[in-house]
């Protein structure tokens, strides 16, 4: 099976602090995502965050929606590293990917806040081209995320 990784950066017109708040709440997560999807954060994890999740642990099922309606899939959530303020990593398995790992990096900048994520993951089905083109949506959909939160952040 294919394993792919996509990266993107950006630049986000506003202090780490703020940027790190906003990018590791479920309101925030969410809001990045829309309108293509929406991710419920599971029961056992209500009121937490990226911040404040026990690491390692697998923290239930998050469902992932289609345009915030429609369930397509869930992550078995797994924050396994966090560096507060400027660093987390997510190791998780999906219904559709055998792997799923999401890094993200802040680091300030002149101009605001510099955002790197890095998603490297595995496709369960064995379809040949199925991970390059998943990787095309993948990279397309972060891009989404980061135009969404330098918006958040412009107003």
């Amino acid at each position: 099976m294919a394993t792919r990784t996509v990266e993107n950066q950006t630049v986000v017109p506003a202090p780490v602090a703020a940027v790190w708040e906003r990018a590791v709440h479920p309101d925030g997560i969410n809001d990045e995502m829309r309108p293509w999807m929406t991710m419920s954060m599971p029961r056992a994890a209500a009121g937490l965050t990226v911040d404040t999740v026990p690491l390692g642990k697998p923290v239930g099922r998050a469902w992932l929606r289609l345009f915030g309606l429609i369930p397509f899939d869930f992550d078995h959530l797994t924050v396994v590293e966090v560096d507060p303020g400027t660093r987390f990593l997510e190791r998780s398995t999906m219904v559709s990917m055998r792997r799923w790992e999401h890094e993200r990096r802040m680091l300030p900048v002149a101009d605001g806040t510099w955002v790197h994520d890095r998603v490297t993951f595995q496709p369960r089905l064995p379809v040949p081209g199925l991970a390059a083109v998943l990787a095309r949506v993948i990279d397309a959909f972060f891009k989404h995320r980061h135009r969404r939160l330098r918006r958040f952040f412009a107003d």
